[in-house]
């Protein structure tokens, strides 16, 4: 029997190492990486060139989303000052859930989710109410996946270090960079 496709929406390929495993026995599985929000530009290549190596090591196909951080910038105005677990984490995962909401409709895929909710530093409440805006909007479907449970996060830093990749010390934004506001 044929699984349905799933969207899976990697902010970065640690986090997707233990989301895919969990996903795969359920779904044919496709990545999606649509990040604008990464700073600097040398940061997303890093993240992008390991997202791809996860893609290539566990076997699935991974898109890649717009690199343009203009638009984003434009979403996020006014919420530069946030703290963490803010408003402007809040508009990044509309923004970022959003594109994916939309490539999953333009290519068929029923389904979408997002790596976001592994991360014990991100609200999976907040990352459920988006998704599910972003999933009625585009007319697919959106997985609520809390994958911090069952170890999921535990899991994602064990398969990180087995297959060595590079795991980043901030969440991906200038605004996140640790430091960077006291500077």
């Amino acid at each position: 029997m044929k699984k349905e496709s799933v969207l899976l929406h990697i902010c970065c390929a640690p986090d997707a190492t233990a989301v895919f495993e969990q996903l795969r026995t359920t779904y044919d599985v496709v990545g999606f990486f649509h990040n604008p929000n990464i700073y600097p530009v040398q940061e997303y290549a890093k993240r992008l060139q390991t997202a791809r190596h996860v893609a290539e090591e566990m076997g699935f196909t991974l898109w890649e989303g717009t690199t343009s951080s203009a638009a984003w910038y434009k979403h996020i105005k006014g919420l530069e000052q946030e703290p963490e677990k803010g408003k402007r984490c809040e508009a990044c995962f509309d923004y970022n859930l959003d594109a994916t909401a939309c490539f999953a409709a333009q290519h068929s895929i029923p389904w979408f989710t997002t790596t976001l909710s592994i991360s014990p530093h991100k609200r999976s409440d907040v990352i459920f109410r988006v998704g599910r805006a972003a999933a009625e909007k585009h007319g697919v479907g959106f997985l609520e996946i809390d994958f911090k449970k069952k170890e999921g996060f535990k899991r994602s830093l064990q398969l990180s270090r087995e297959m060595s990749l590079y795991r980043q010390h901030y969440c991906g934004c200038e605004f996140s960079i640790p430091g960077e506001k006291d500077a």
